[in-house]
């Protein structure tokens, strides 16, 4: 079958927090015949910065499909959506995916990178009909960081605590979150007894003492028993983030009766996995999905 680039491979040299300077060649992202990419769609301006994102949907599906909305990790201080791939078992099963920036650490403090998180949110709500998508079927995934950003977009649910950016007056519904070793206590991470790091300070700021605060940008403050089913995948041997980030997390959950499923990869460090571990979480949060009667593609999409 005939593949679509969406882009040659872009090197780059990148200087942030937490990265070292080097050249970084991002891999293209391959899609199905079928779909279309819309490519750095600015889905907020503040300022003059402007939030972009890339949207891979399917152009004429015979029903709206489920939205995944990736977000990458990097500590809230470095990292783009370009450096993000391994779409393909997503596209190959019927879903839209769209892959977000937002501002890091050196633009703006907390909370902003959850502002931006839930505004791309609400920009792909209300342009659903448009990209072909169905605003009840909206899963967050994403990793570290990203993971965070994940939790916290998709247990806000419609709390609209951090949408004061952008505006949303049509209905939607979360329907899961993947979790892959994510921080769902901030101030764990930046003060706890296992692992901390000086990311979460620097992404605080002044807030960085005030526990209210702290507190408020915290997923594991917002599960309820009407929480939307999360995964979470987590390696026991994590140096970044400590694997009692996800253990509490999913002690939570199952406290509440709030479905979920937890991996845990034995000697796994931050998301540092195999070929085939990853190729089994793939399958697995497909199943995820499936028990939970995500409405997928019946068609599968292959891609070459």
């Amino acid at each position: 079958m005939k593949q679509f680039l969406l882009f040659f491979c872009i090197t780059c040299s990148l200087t942030s927090l937490g990265q070292a300077a080097g050249d970084t060649v991002y891999k293209p992202v391959v899609y199905p015949k079928g779909y279309e990419a819309q490519i750095d769609l600015v889905y907020t301006k503040l300022g003059d910065w402007e939030g972009k994102l890339d949207l891979y949907f399917a152009q004429n599906p015979s029903k709206p499909t489920p939205l995944i909305i990736n977000i990458h990790g990097g500590g809230w201080n470095h990292g783009v959506k370009e450096g993000q791939g391994g779409f393909n078992p997503y596209f190959k099963s019927g879903f839209a995916v769209a892959n977000i920036e937002y501002r890091l650490t050196g633009q703006a403090k907390a909370p902003a990178a959850i502002e931006d998180t839930r505004c791309a949110l609400i920009y792909l709500v209300n342009n659903a009909k448009r990209f072909n998508i169905d605003p009840k079927q909206i899963i967050f995934l994403g990793g570290s960081a990203g993971g965070h950003l994940a939790l916290m977009g998709g247990l806000l649910g419609n709390n609209p605590i951090f949408d004061s950016n952008c505006k949303n007056g049509l209905p939607f519904k979360v329907v899961a979150i993947i979790d892959k070793y994510g921080i769902n206590d901030v101030g764990d991470w930046a003060y706890g007894p296992n692992i901390t790091s000086k990311s979460a300070t620097n992404w605080l700021g002044d807030k960085a003492k005030d526990d209210a605060f702290i507190k408020a940008v915290s997923p594991i403050s917002y599960v309820t028993k009407n929480s939307p089913p999360i995964f979470i995948v987590h390696g026991n041997a994590d140096p970044t983030v400590s694997y009692q980030q996800s253990v509490s997390l999913h002690k939570k959950l199952l406290e509440l009766g709030v479905k979920t499923e937890f991996i845990t990869i034995e000697g796994g460090v931050h998301g540092k996995f195999s070929k085939e571990q990853n190729d089994d979480i793939n399958k697995r949060i497909l199943q995820f999905l499936e028990e939970i009667n995500v409405s997928m593609s019946t068609k599968k999409i292959e891609i070459n």
